[in-house]
């Protein structure tokens, strides 16, 4: 019987750890899934790659020699013309390194020592999400141009190159702050809550990550906005929640 997701299994996978035997375990298992698999054990060297060549996912150490885990995830969040999924690993197992390193673009997080099966779940759903963008990019509600911008006025929302434009110039957002621009722009019109945000957007339903949903819009309407204090596309609604304009 053919397997359904083949583009998945195929896919092509940067580990950038300084630990080898930690490197070479996570090498081995994402290879027993199908995943072409390459290791870099340099930060610098591993950002090199990770500019220079094409990958469905980077699992990525927190702590590194010459560029940390941190500094490699703003620099490639920084390029709007380019995604890819970013799986942070770390020894440390504080609250605020997990929110330090999502709020830079990481997309999940996994404290060591960490399960193996942990681990290949965290990949495999970080792999299905990112084929799911790809193929749900035709499906907008929005204003969609057959390249599948979605436009509201000045400001247009590329699904497929994951990048924004207002005035026509290139925001720089970071992953969750495009995430989130996208849900919205998907769902104009409708109320969501902080925890339907939440839940859509950061894949989770932990209260104590609520603060995170009013960090990104804050800094969204930083960025989108001619007048954060008078927002014209993300719009609080006292006692609910959030809602994206309408199309006009």
């Amino acid at each position: 019987m053919p397997r359904r997701h083949r583009k998945m299994e195929m896919s092509k996978i940067l580990v950038i750890e300084d630990n080898a035997e930690i490197a070479q375990l996570i090498r081995m298992h994402m290879e027993d899934l199908g995943h072409a698999t390459v290791w870099e054990s340099d930060g610098s060297r591993g950002l090199l790659r990770a500019q220079r060549e094409a990958f469905d996912l980077i699992v990525l150490d927190l702590m590194l020699p010459s560029k940390d885990g941190l500094e490699i995830c703003r620099t490639l969040r920084a390029d709007a013309s380019k995604y890819t999924p970013i799986l942070m690993l770390t020894a440390k197992s504080g609250e605020i390194d997990r929110v330090v390193g999502l709020e830079m673009g990481a997309d999940d997080y996994l404290s060591k020592p960490f399960s193996i099966p942990e681990l290949q779940a965290r990949a495999k759903a970080l792999l299905r999400r990112a084929e799911r963008m790809g193929a749900s990019a035709g499906s907008t509600r929005a204003n969609a141009t057959p390249s599948n911008t979605i436009n509201f006025d000045k400001l247009s929302i590329d699904p497929n190159r994951r990048e924004v434009r207002l005035d026509n110039k290139v925001v720089a957002l970071t992953a969750k702050e495009f995430d989130l621009l996208r849900f919205f722009a998907q769902n104009p019109g409708r109320v969501y809550s902080r925890s339907q945000l939440l839940g859509a957007v950061w894949r989770t339903t932990l209260e104590s990550y609520e603060h995170n949903v009013n960090t990104n819009i804050n800094r969204l309407r930083a960025k989108i906005e001619a007048d954060p204090a008078v927002p014209r596309y993300v719009i609080t609604v006292r006692g609910a929640g959030y809602r994206f304009t309408d199309p006009s």
